[in-house]
C-alpha cells in the first residue's frame, strides 16, 4: 500500500482550495488547458505574468478598486452586475475570461471576447449629472483595460519578478493590448510609459464617492470561501490596498501605517512562494 507523502497531501488540498475559488464545478468548469495555439505563443511574457495565482489574485482586486474610481465604470458595476449577491461569480467570471484569453485555443478565446463584446452593448445607462455611459465606450474600456494591466503587472513585480527589465514590463503591456483592442479599447497603451501617460489623463474625471467606499468594502470584506483560506484572503486584500497608487489609497481614504507595509509584502510574498511550490507539483 502506497501512502502519500505528507508534503504532496498538502500541495494537493492547496490546490484543490484555490482552484475551487476559480472554477464553480457546480456548472461542471475546470481549469482552463494551455494550448500552443492560443492567441499569446508560450514563452509569451503575458504567458507568465497572468500564470501566477497570488499576483493575479491581489493584481485583480487592485484593479476593481482602480476601476470603481471612474463614476461611469462604477455605475456599470451597481446597475447591470449581482456583485452584491455573487462577488465570488463576478471574480470567477473574470479570473476565466483572463485564463481563457491567455491561455486556451485561439478560437476559443475569440468566442470568449465576441460573448464580453456581446455582453456590453446592453451595459449602459446615466450618470447622476445626466451624462450617459455605455460598457463598450472604447475610452471606458481604456480605463478598465490599464487598471487592469498595470495592477496585474505591478503585482507580479512586487511578488515574483521585482528585477523585471523594463523591455519585458514594455512587452506585456503590448501583448496585453491585443485582448484590449479586440474587446475594443481604445487606446491601449503599448508599453509602460503610454500605461503611466493614460492613466494620468484620466486621473481628472476619477471620484470617491460613498457608493465607491461601499463597494470597495463589499470587495475587501466579502466572505472567504473556506476557513482555510480566510488568513490569505486577509493578506492578499492588504496586499492589493498596498499596491495601489499614494493618490488611489488617499481617494479611497484607506490608511495603512508606513510600519505595516513591510510586513503585508512579507507575508504576501511568503504565500505567493507557497502558492508557486503547490502549483509546481500539478506541472
Amino acid at each position: 500500500m502506497l501512502v502519500e507523502r505528507p508534503s504532496h497531501l498538502v500541495r494537493r488540498l492547496l490546490v484543490r482550495q484555490v482552484r475551487g475559488v476559480f472554477h464553480d464545478s457546480a456548472r461542471g468548469e475546470a481549469p482552463v488547458v494551455a494550448s500552443d495555439r492560443a492567441l499569446y505563443p508560450p514563452g509569451s511574457v503575458i504567458r507568465r505574468v497572468h500564470g501566477d495565482v497570488t499576483g493575479m489574485m491581489i493584481g485583480g482586486v487592485g484593479a476593481l478598486l482602480l476601476q470603481m474610481l471612474h463614476p461611469a465604470a462604477l455605475a456599470g458595476i451597481w446597475d447591470h452586475s449581482r456583485f452584491r449577491d455573487d462577488m465570488l461569480g463576478r471574480l470567477r467570471r473574470t479570473a476565466r475570461f483572463i485564463a481563457v484569453t491567455t491561455y486556451a485555443e485561439r478560437a476559443e478565446a475569440e468566442e470568449a471576447i465576441a460573448r464580453v463584446r456581446q455582453v456590453h452593448e446592453h451595459v449602459r445607462g446615466t450618470l447622476a449629472d445626466g451624462t450617459a455611459y455605455a460598457a463598450g465606450d472604447p475610452r471606458l474600456l481604456a480605463w478598465v483595460h490599464v487598471c487592469e494591466a498595470t495592477s496585474f503587472l505591478d503585482a507580479w513585480m512586487a511578488y515574483g519578478e521585482p528585477f523585471m527589465p523594463l523591455a519585458e514590463q514594455d512587452r506585456y503591456f503590448a501583448e496585453a493590448a491585443l485582448v484590449a483592442r479586440a474587446l475594443g479599447a481604445d487606446p491601449a497603451p503599448d508599453c509602460r510609459a503610454e500605461a503611466v501617460a493614460l492613466m494620468a489623463r484620466f486621473r481628472g474625471e476619477l471620484a470617491a464617492t460613498e457608493r465607491t467606499r461601499e463597494v470597495a468594502r463589499i470587495v475587501l470584506r466579502q466572505p472567504a470561501p473556506s476557513l482555510g483560506l480566510m488568513p490569505a484572503q486577509a493578506m492578499m486584500m492588504q496586499a492589493a490596498v498596498a499596491l495601489l497608487p499614494g493618490w488611489a489609497r488617499r481617494m479611497h481614504g484607506f490608511s495603512m501605517p508606513v510600519v505595516a507595509r513591510p510586513l503585508v509584502r512579507a507575508g504576501a510574498f511568503a504565500l505567493a512562494g507557497t502558492m508557486r511550490w503547490a502549483f509546481r507539483g500539478e506541472d
